[in-house]
């Protein structure tokens, strides 16, 4: 009970900054991690050649749908869970975590059966050459399968976030993560399993994170119960869900289609193409990670302070994460400047052709990654004030609206580095939509502020 009470300190009256490194950098370094064995998987698979690096380039679109299935169901509950814990609503905040994990696991369930049915047709709208495709299905088989695991992952991480336990998060991602490092060489080159060696190293550490989660469910630490008969799929909770986690789901699947379309694109340049910018989505997701890690710990506090009406507070946190974020963002992206050479060699055994190609993509999106925290402390805040339509459209923004004519239209008048180049142009566009819409949410905030100061001098006791 006591360590409950102090994780409703932690989000109604920390200090900001003490509240953001408590929440945020947990979970910021866990999704460090988690990136990080991506990237070992990628490392190690490129030691293979470069069309087993393109298999696993070809099916991380699919992966980023298994994620986006947790996403849909733990992002939106976690909105809702913060500002119901700001309003003192914790009974009917543990029946929307209840209902939100096991209604992961039944979707998640459907999905992956439909995918693995499906498998070799998706693989090839995905991109997969003939030279690709045996490796693709090797790994992405036995990747597909254990997504299970995943899914119970994503959604808890967020649940488990948004009641400030970001400290259980960090533990299950580094967990899995360290185990993965581990199994990668061992099953990829002692036991000589290839592809699939990479893909079964990754299903075990899922699992390993599943049972660091159940623990700490079983340890009733929790503020939730996670019990079925606290399952309410009710037209309120589902709807206060779905409104924040489509939106959510949304912006996973146009990363997968924004992947897939280079890849399509890529295709008619060979598999060395498709395996170089298959290493730069790695790489930059890297960064994007984190700074999703980050922002993790950012929107529980924001819902709790604006479900609270401590609007102050609110904007404080907004200040502070935009700076933080941008400052991390530019650090990140000037290291991609200055050694994309260095950086993309560490995924082939000395094919030129990927080392140009990823060179080129991975400098044009240092550049602009500098923008990048910015628009993602606004597209992640309109979701945690429970604004459906507007983070909706901005999640959209940089992975669809902005992308797909970009990536469709300039390789037309700029062939291959029209399609690299497509990435860093949306970025662009994206974050110029986020300014105009950043003020206006400033706008309607300083309102509210000023609403709430007004009615607390008239009646101190309203509120």
């Amino acid at each position: 009970m006591k360590e409950q009470s102090g994780k409703m300190v932690l989000l109604g009256s920390a200090p900001i900054a003490k509240a953001l490194l408590a929440m945020g950098v947990p979970t910021m370094i866990g999704m460090m991690i988690n990136a990080l064995y991506n990237l070992v998987d990628a490392y190690f698979v490129g030691g293979l050649g470069t069309s087993q690096m393109g298999a696993i380039s070809v099916a991380f679109p699919l992966s980023q749908v298994v994620v986006g299935l947790g996403l849909l169901f733990g992002s939106g509950a976690a909105s809702y869970i913060s500002r119901l814990l700001g309003l003192g609503k914790k009974e009917q905040a543990n029946q929307v975590a209840s209902t939100a994990l096991y209604g992961s696991l039944l979707v998640g369930g459907v999905v992956i059966l439909g995918v693995l049915i499906f498998l070799t047709p998706l693989l090839k709208m995905l991109g997969a050459t003939p030279s690709i495709l045996p490796y693709a299905l090797s790994y992405t088989r036995i990747y597909i399968l254990a997504s299970i695991f995943n899914v119970f992952n994503v959604t808890m991480n967020s649940i488990v976030t948004s009641e400030g336990a970001a400290k259980t998060t960090m533990l299950a991602l580094l967990a899995g993560a360290i185990c993965n490092i581990i199994l990668d060489p061992i099953l990829i080159y002692t036991f000589n399993m290839g592809v699939a060696g990479a893909a079964l190293a990754t299903a075990i550490a899922q699992v390993l994170s599943t049972g660091i989660y159940l623990r700490y469910i079983s340890s009733k630490k929790s503020v939730f119960h996670f019990r079925m008969k606290d399952c309410h799929f009710s037209k309120e909770i589902l709807s206060e869900i779905l409104k924040i986690g489509i939106p959510t789901l949304v912006f996973q699947v146009l990363t997968s289609l924004s992947i897939s379309l280079i890849n399509l694109q890529a295709r008619g340049y060979g598999d060395s193409v498709i395996a170089g910018m298959g290493a730069v989505t790695r790489v930059t997701s890297l960064g994007s990670l984190m700074v999703f890690g980050f922002i993790k710990g950012f929107q529980p506090l924001a819902g709790y302070s604006y479900g609270a009406r401590k609007f102050e507070r609110l904007q404080a946190a907004i200040r502070l994460s935009v700076i933080w974020s941008t400052v991390f963002c530019g650090l990140f992206g000037l290291l991609l400047v200055l050694f994309p050479t260095e950086i993309i060699s560490q995924f082939t055994r000395g094919d030129a052709e990927l080392i140009r190609t990823g060179q080129t993509a991975l400098q044009a999106s240092g550049l602009t990654f500098t923008l990048f925290g910015f628009y993602t402390v606004y597209s992640s805040l309109f979701l945690a004030l429970g604004k459906a339509k507007e983070g909706f459209f901005l999640g959209a923004c940089r992975q669809g609206v902005c992308f797909v004519p970009v990536v469709f239209l300039l390789p037309i008048f700029w062939p291959l580095k029209g399609i690299l180049y497509a990435q860093p142009i949306a970025d662009l566009l994206s974050v110029a939509i986020t300014v105009l819409m950043a003020l206006r949410l400033q706008k309607e905030l300083s309102e509210k502020q000023q609403q709430t100061l007004a009615v607390v001098s008239e009646s101190p006791d309203s509120l």
